[in-house]
């Protein structure tokens, strides 16, 4: 579902993608097509699916590329921290040795597509930012390109919070798979498209497992656990 775009300098398409240093990715299927235009033409994309559906990797694809384009100053990478079973407390280290292996898909996710030295340089300047969704909480995001994965791991009061620090010149893509939270109580991001629906410039997409880039088992055991978990639901 794509709600009307208003043309802004933040959803103007990257018109060039030929960037000698990132690597040239396509869209595999209709659906990541989809995500991508939506992307492009909208100030909040929110993509909805199993994982190993390409979310995370094309959204932070399209952030690299407006910000190689200087379309976007930031780009700003954000999970909440609640982890699969595990507590941070238990781990070694301190905070930023503990969350590291946590946003390690991210971090692998920007070095598949450009030079590691590049993007490191480019962390160390302030112009890429990987943190938890805490860090977010009373700051105003300019001329950003912010990416809000595992967001089915979000409350709705959270995922207000991330929507309202939008200012100028931005773009929001939220990923998740609203089957897969590790929360207690309801995922904010199942309500989240209803809460939206009627927002000009906002984008849902869905994903399924025929969508899955992954090996084929992995769409298999997706469309298994769905299955399963419908029948349970009966």
């Amino acid at each position: 579902m794509v709600k009307k775009s208003k043309r802004t300098n933040s959803n103007t398409p990257v018109s060039e993608r030929d960037f000698a240093k990132i690597k040239h990715v396509k869209p595999r299927n209709k659906h990541q097509v989809d995500y991508v235009q939506a992307i492009e033409t909208n100030i909040v994309t929110i993509g909805l699916g199993p994982a190993g559906s390409g979310k995370t990797y094309l959204a932070v694809y399209e952030a690299i590329c407006h910000h190689w384009a200087k379309k976007m100053k930031r780009i700003i990478i954000t999970r909440p921290a609640v982890e699969a079973g595990e507590k941070l407390g238990f781990l070694p280290g301190d905070l930023e040795e503990k969350l590291n292996p946590y946003m390690r898909p991210i971090y692998d996710a920007l070095y598949d597509l450009t030079d590691v030295g590049l993007i490191k340089e480019k962390v160390e300047r302030g112009y890429i930012e990987v943190a938890p969704l805490a860090y977010m909480r009373g700051r105003t995001f300019n001329n950003c390109f912010i990416i809000l994965d595992e967001a089915q791991n979000a409350t709705l009061e959270q995922l207000k919070m991330v929507l309202t620090r939008l200012g100028e010149n931005c773009k929001l893509v939220v990923n998740g798979d609203p089957s897969q939270s590790d929360l207690s109580h309801k995922s904010g991001l199942s309500m989240l498209p209803e809460v939206l629906k009627n927002v000009d410039d906002v984008a849902i997409i869905y994903f399924d497992a025929s969508d899955i880039v992954r090996s084929k088992v992995v769409e298999n055991v997706v469309s298994a656990f769905a299955k399963h978990e419908e029948k349970n639901e009966h």
